[in-house]
């Protein structure tokens, strides 16, 4: 499913128009955005967590030179879902 799909979905079943569905999804997306930037996490009670993990420094090895080389220790943005949510796509 894409943004547009979602909006297609929300402004069928809410009979909202596109448009202004489209703002708000947006808007939604860029609050998730810059709150994980921030390093603070967004909690959506009964959907999931939007979390930021850190990935501790590692090496790896490029196999065609031969070589290692160092990735160093970074955040990654993460979601985890909630149990309803989970157990939910499990059933199915």
């Amino acid at each position: 499913m894409t943004k547009a799909d979602i909006v297609n979905e929300v402004a069928k079943s809410t009979g909202i128009e596109k448009i202004a569905v489209q703002t708000v999804v947006e808007a939604f997306m860029e609050s998730v955005k810059a709150s994980l930037a921030k390093g603070q996490p967004v909690y959506l009670r009964g959907f999931g967590s939007f979390i930021i993990k850190h990935r501790a420094q590692k090496a790896a090895r490029n196999i065609t030179k031969k070589t290692t080389i160092t990735i160093p220790a970074h955040d990654i943005p993460a979601f985890k879902p909630a149990k309803v949510f989970a157990t939910e796509v499990k059933g199915k």
